[in-house]
């Protein structure tokens, strides 16, 4: 069977109202969403009638009893004595009776009687007093709580059976083993403790009002719909005021004077809570304690929202005043003789879901990560639904909150967080400004770079020369028209599409891209080379731009008329001066060897003269 109490994680908006309400604590926030562990659940619907967006919903059981319509045999309905106080917009209470018929059900019963027979074992139980305190177990929310918090006080549980589980047995009893019994309820948790019940007490499906109602809207019965129809026998007497406070002890006419009584009667989630814990640990607490979890059955999770407790409870009083005039005493007194030996005995058995006790180091490791190192930081808001702030540090330690869960921490983190925000935007803000000056003078760098590029363009396109820039991959870079004109007609058409060949490969346009491979290479630039291409002579020159990553070229038609005079011219002049530089190192080369020659002559002539000197000089001795 699924889940009884589930929720949808698309509606929840983690307002953590059904954890602040759970008096399990059953609920945890996880993925991003409330959770119910199943295993804690006591089924107590608080949740569910708390919760504003509708995230959470009980287990539907609306096909569980089409299925029993479609089956063999009799289907019953047994419904609560409550069911006056939810039907307050039916004019009679014959009506719905009949209405739930009309929905497919074979026999309809009011649980008043179930609740007179229920009533009648906890008289005896409380007169045959022998020291032991008992906790009335007609609530289920109540005893399922014991079980798994409090399972010290299994024990005080009184033994005795829910009312409906009494009423299947009646049925059953009066029309047959067959008989198959649905429960008409505003409890919730009713859902599932009929589970535990086989056989003669079994319970064959759970109706909330709110799917009642449900089902009457699908098949469109009304109050005029309809005629009178009265519940099937047995009918009770003043169990019919079970759903009020003391209604159920009034059944039985046991003592609830507060001098000579010694019962505490209370309803409601925190007196509920309350009278448990000073039931367990004051010693002075001497009483039987008759709980109930909602504000009276009246006000179960399983009626429509937002109806109202007093005016409920004012026509479960007089449904029950109106019944009393036309019972037959006699007969109600034989049917419950008839039963007085029936087995009404139910066994509890604890189901410990106590989680262990963190240690106070961990408590405190907790509470200062929430910033509630000091005592008076520790009262509490109860807004994460724990009455203090130590309690919430230690559910943490046993895994069932987070630290979102508390208001102030989350508040103090996002405060935190928006100083963080407040500054990022400040600094984003400054990085725009920044980032707009640098987009700004992006844009005059890039215009003044388009006029350059334009000029440059232009320029480029005056020269008369053919000139070409490729980058390390011989990809044209730029090229002017003339170079564009000197390559054809090809070489034009594809200017139109591509201006200025830009993108183009140099091996696929002239033959003599080696050239431009080389000063890529070796970095040296290589000037005046002469080159055939088709019909014309081609004079290259190819330099470094950027080293091994751009180069220029320089191309020049010497075939073209211009460029044919003016290269004679130059070369007419370089031939002269290489001429004139001959002339000029012959002439060197003769002055240097007629000045030798006349230094020799000269030396010939001076010893020439000195040896004549020499030999006058001799005669004139002699």
């Amino acid at each position: 069977m699924s889940q009884l109490v589930v929720v949808d994680p698309n509606k929840c908006n983690l307002s953590f109202t059904c954890i602040r309400v759970c008096p399990a604590k059953a609920i945890k926030i996880s993925d991003k969403h409330a959770q119910v562990i199943p295993s804690r659940c006591i089924g107590c619907g608080h949740c569910v009638t708390v919760c504003a967006q509708n995230a959470i919903s009980f287990r539907d059981e609306k096909e569980r009893v089409r299925e029993l319509f479609a089956s063999e045999g009799q289907v019953a309905a047994i419904c609560d004595p409550s069911i006056s106080g939810e039907f307050v917009d039916i004019t009679d209470y014959r009506k719905f009776v009949a209405m739930i018929r009309a929905v497919g059900f074979s026999l309809v019963l009011d649980t008043a009687f179930g609740v007179d027979l229920v009533a009648f074992r906890y008289r005896d139980l409380l007169n045959d007093f022998h020291g032991k305190y008992y906790i009335s177990t007609n609530c289920p929310p109540v005893h399922a709580h014991i079980e798994k918090y409090h399972p010290e006080l299994v024990d005080n549980l009184a033994p005795i059976v829910p009312s409906y589980i009494a009423m299947a047995k009646v049925v059953r009893h009066f029309y047959g083993e067959d008989t198959k019994v649905v429960y008409i309820t505003s409890c919730v948790a009713a859902k599932d403790d009929v589970r535990y019940f086989k056989g003669a007490d079994k319970i064959d499906g759970v109706l909330t009002f709110i799917e009642l109602r449900e089902m009457f809207n699908e098949k469109g019965i009304t109050e005029n719909s309809v005629e009178y129809s009265d519940f099937d026998p047995p009918v009770g007497r003043k169990g019919g005021l079970f759903p009020v406070s003391r209604g159920f002890l009034q059944a039985v006419d046991i003592n609830q004077e507060l001098l000579s009584g010694n019962i505490i009667i209370t309803e409601g989630r925190n007196n509920f809570l309350q009278s448990i814990s000073e039931f367990k640990t004051e010693i002075g607490l001497k009483q039987h304690l008759d709980l109930f979890y909602c504000e009276g059955c009246i006000m179960g999770p399983g009626t429509s929202p937002g109806g109202k407790k007093y005016m409920r409870r004012s026509e479960v009083i007089k449904y029950v005043n109106k019944r009393m005039k036309g019972i037959d005493l006699v007969t109600w007194q034989e049917q419950i003789d008839m039963f007085r030996d029936m087995d009404l005995s139910r066994k509890f058995k604890p189901q410990d879901k106590r989680l262990p006790y963190p240690p106070e180091s961990e408590i405190q490791r907790v509470l200062h990560e929430m910033g509630k190192s000091k005592t008076e930081d520790q009262l509490g808001c109860g807004a994460c639904g724990y009455p203090s702030c130590r309690d919430f540090a230690v559910a943490y330690c046993q895994g069932l909150t987070n630290y979102e869960m508390c208001y102030t921490y989350t508040i103090h983190k996002l405060h935190t967080y928006i100083s963080k925000v407040n500054a990022a935007n400040e600094k984003l803000k400054k990085t725009k400004e920044a980032l707009k000056d640098s987009e700004e003078k992006a844009r005059m760098g890039e215009l003044a770079a388009r006029e350059a590029a334009e000029t440059t363009t232009a320029m480029l396109d005056k020269i008369s020369a053919g000139v070409v820039i490729v980058d390390e991959n011989l990809k044209v870079i730029e090229s002017n028209r003339a170079f564009i004109n000197m390559l054809g007609e090809d070489a034009r058409m594809i200017d139109e599409m591509i201006p200025g060949l830009k993108g183009a490969e140099l091996v696929s346009l002239v033959p003599f891209y080696r050239l431009f491979s080389s000063v890529l290479q070796s970095g040296q630039d290589l000037l005046n080379r002469d080159t055939p291409f088709g019909n014309s002579i081609l004079n290259i020159s190819v330099f470094t731009i950027k080293k091994q990553k751009v180069v220029g070229g320089i191309i020049r038609d010497l075939t073209a008329p211009d460029v044919r005079k003016e290269e004679v011219i130059n070369r007419a002049r370089a031939v002269i001066r290489e001429n004139l530089e001959t002339v000029q190192q012959i002439a060197f080369l003769l002055g240097e060897s007629a000045s030798k020659t006349e230094k020799t002559l000269k030396s010939i002539i001076d010893a020439q003269k000195l040896g004549s000197e020499n030999d006058a000089g001799a005669e004139d001795v002699d």
